[in-house]
């Protein structure tokens, strides 16, 4: 069994059949739609209400630590700056040679078009690497970037992050059923983007 393939594929299949195409037709309105009050989101900088507002550009995002318990509910922004710092930016930089990435000094996508093009590019950035790893270096381990988990062949690295991609991304999926499902939109041709 080739399991760097197996692993490969499994996110590539998910990303290219399900994920991506979800994404096509997000637009700003969409992307920073809060579902419920007290939302957590990506705002202009100065405008959150959250215990913590991060980031180092024009857009901060919300956060809290620790995290409030139950969890705030999140929007697309949200989602898409924790798949882009804490899911891949973080391992690229770790695993993989990508830029420094953390979520306080990480320059938030102001638009649905800005966030998208930076989930592309990462995604293909660990795509391309986690198919470059030889068995060798599936089984070695992934080192102090991982904390407790140092010991830990990079291979369940992978595959934690597929189920983070999976995750997130179907979560993104439900948002946007709800809001093209939402008072006053066409949900036929919400739906179909």
């Amino acid at each position: 069994m080739d399991i760097r393939r197996e692993l490969t594929d499994q996110l590539q299949w998910h990303w290219q059949n399900h994920a991506r195409p979800r994404l096509n037709g997000l637009g700003d309105e969409e992307y920073f739609w809060e579902p419920v009050p007290g939302s957590w989101s990506v705002r202009p900088r100065g405008s959150g209400t959250a215990p913590l507002q991060v980031g180092s550009g024009a857009y901060t995002i919300d956060f809290a630590v620790p995290e409030p318990v139950p969890a705030p509910v999140t929007t697309i922004a949200w989602r898409f700056g924790h798949i882009l710092v804490g899911v891949l930016g973080g391992r690229l930089e770790s695993h993989f040679g990508g830029a420094p990435v953390s979520y306080e000094t990480y320059e938030y996508p102001g638009t649905a078009d800005g966030a998208l093009e930076q989930l592309d590019g990462m995604y293909a950035h660990w795509h391309s690497a986690v198919s470059s790893l030889s068995p060798v270096g599936l089984e070695r381990p992934v080192g102090p970037a991982e904390g407790p988990f140092a010991e830990a062949p990079m291979a369940a690295l992978i595959q934690h992050i597929n189920r983070e991609m999976i995750h997130h991304l179907a979560e993104i999926a439900l948002l946007r059923d709800l809001w093209a499902h939402g008072p006053g939109r066409n949900a036929t041709s919400a739906a179909a983007s």
